[in-house]
């Protein structure tokens, strides 16, 4: 199970957000990576960093080159987690729907359970 701390944190940077939105579409070296962002190929291997330490990026070894790849494995956990939690959410919701409902009976009708 991946950290889910790590990976939401990852996550929570746009750049990050977007360098997985172009891993998506395939393997990429750090330019190449770098080249939409208007920062240093430093600053774009910090954020690589993140990725990879949640376990979203893996390097691939291509001779010379490195490219990163997308880990959709920890996005799969992620998204179960969150559906969860919205499940959840949602069986509070519907039980505070039914005493809403119950009460808003009462008062219309004046009647009040013991």
């Amino acid at each position: 199970m991946a950290d889910l701390d790590m990976l939401f944190g990852a996550l929570a940077d746009p750049t990050r957000r977007a360098i997985l939105r172009r891993l998506a579409d395939g393997p990429a070296g750090v330019e190449e990576l770098r080249a939409p962002f208007n920062m240093s190929q430093p600053a774009i291997s910090k954020h690589l960093k993140v990725l990879e330490g949640a376990g979203l990026v893996e390097v691939e070894v291509d001779g010379p080159r490195r490219p990163r790849r997308l880990v959709p494995a920890p996005l799969v956990e992620a998204t179960r987690w969150l559906e969860r939690t919205r499940d959840r959410f949602e069986a509070n919701f519907a039980a505070l729907d039914t005493v809403l409902d119950e009460m808003t009976n009462e008062t219309s009708t004046g009647k009040e359970t013991p």
